[in-house]
């Protein structure tokens, strides 16, 4: 049976282990990427269910992990792949699911709960199974007493706890500090493409910890929880701005420059996450498929350049379906930020080019 706060149920089929499990429940549109959907550390405690169908056909390799592990706190699908197939495959979904304790549900309607999430927002939610399973009402009562998601501090759980260094792939070009809330995997890969190596730091390193590596550039990943608790992340970024080190964050990263700049972040009713979202770039015009996975937004003007501490800063993307802010940009200093994933994993790839954007500001700055 999954539960959730406002008392609505659905009942199914245990998939995965069987037990019991909480967080918020969120929908994710993406048709494909689950693999990558469940290791994304920005899914802590968090409850994703699949809007497409039939989840599980390629079954599960050893190779697109985004992190060291699941970190969704549950998964609901509606119907299972029966028979896993490509040529990868080492398992299947429900087995990996299993074996990392991940609680499930499946055979329920997806897109019911989909539309029920779409107009009450998002949630806590239950999943029980096997003797977990109880009297509706002792269940609700465990659901209602679940930790919310707002004034959630997460990033450290999710982080590396220990500095590691990704070397740069053929010549190094430059060095980049990038500070771990919940990094992927492809993240930093994408980056020593481009001849960077990154030193991958823990969530609450501080200033000295990051030019301890002499870096050219810095880098805030993406992350889980609410960015109004990242008070001492934000305090950092404030004086990496100072020293006009040229900065480039992501999702979460975007949502600290954006306090770091001096605006403020909201709860989304629902939030953005699936690898189809439109956005535009406005500083070309340019629309963008991309991969999101937020529940919290910056809160700054759209239709005028914004004077903050740090000079002038405009919005530089914007989501297409609600007007969302989606990126950042400093006029005056060397930094700016998205609020989705340009490291494509899992697609599209159609903003790589956030990658070389970082790297011309580093060629600026050296020059």
């Amino acid at each position: 049976m999954l539960v959730l706060e406002d008392g609505r149920t659905f009942r199914g089929q245990a998939y995965g282990a069987v037990g019991e499990t909480f967080g918020e429940a969120v929908f994710n549109t993406g048709m494909s990427g689950y693999q990558e959907t469940l290791t994304d550390p920005s899914y802590h405690r968090q409850v994703v269910v699949m809007t497409a169908p039939q989840i599980g056909n390629t079954g599960w390799n050893d190779e697109d992990d985004e992190s060291q592990q699941i970190w969704v706190s549950g998964y609901v699908v509606r119907d299972p792949s029966r028979v896993a197939s490509n040529w990868r495959s080492k398992r299947s979904l429900d087995e990996e699911l299993e074996r990392q304790g991940v609680v499930g549900i499946s055979g329920i309607d997806t897109r019911a709960l989909t539309r029920h999430l779409r107009e009450r927002g998002a949630m806590r939610v239950g999943i029980f199974s096997g003797p977990a399973l109880a009297d509706q009402a002792e269940l609700l009562a465990k659901v209602q007493s679940a930790p919310e998601m707002k004034g959630a501090d997460l990033c450290a759980e999710v982080a590396t706890k220990e500095a590691y260094v990704v070397p740069a792939i053929g010549a190094k070009k430059f060095t980049v500090a990038a500070v771990d809330l919940g990094i992927k995997g492809m993240t930093p890969h994408r980056m020593a493409e481009r001849g960077i190596e990154v030193h991958v730091l823990p969530a609450n390193s501080t200033v000295e910890d990051i030019y301890a590596v002499q870096p050219d550039g810095v880098f805030f990943s993406n992350g889980p929880g609410d960015p109004a608790t990242a008070d001492r992340q934000v305090e950092v970024l404030r004086e990496v701005l100072a020293k006009k080190t040229p900065f480039f964050g992501i999702c979460f990263g975007n949502q600290i420059l954006g306090r770091a700049f001096g605006f403020g972040t909201y709860k989304l009713k629902y939030g953005h996450r699936g690898i189809n979202q439109p956005v535009q770039d406005r500083t070309t015009g340019k629309v963008e498929v991309t991969a999101h996975n937020h529940g919290f937004a910056v809160n700054a003007p759209l239709d005028k350049v914004s004077d903050t501490p740090f000079g002038r800063v405009e919005v530089s993307h914007v989501c297409l379906n609600d007007d969302v802010v989606e990126g950042l940009q400093a006029l005056d200093i060397p930094a700016f930020s998205v609020q989705y994933h340009p490291e494509a994993a899992a697609g599209p790839h159609d903003a790589a080019y956030l990658f070389d954007r970082f790297v011309s500001l580093m060629e600026a700055q050296r020059a």
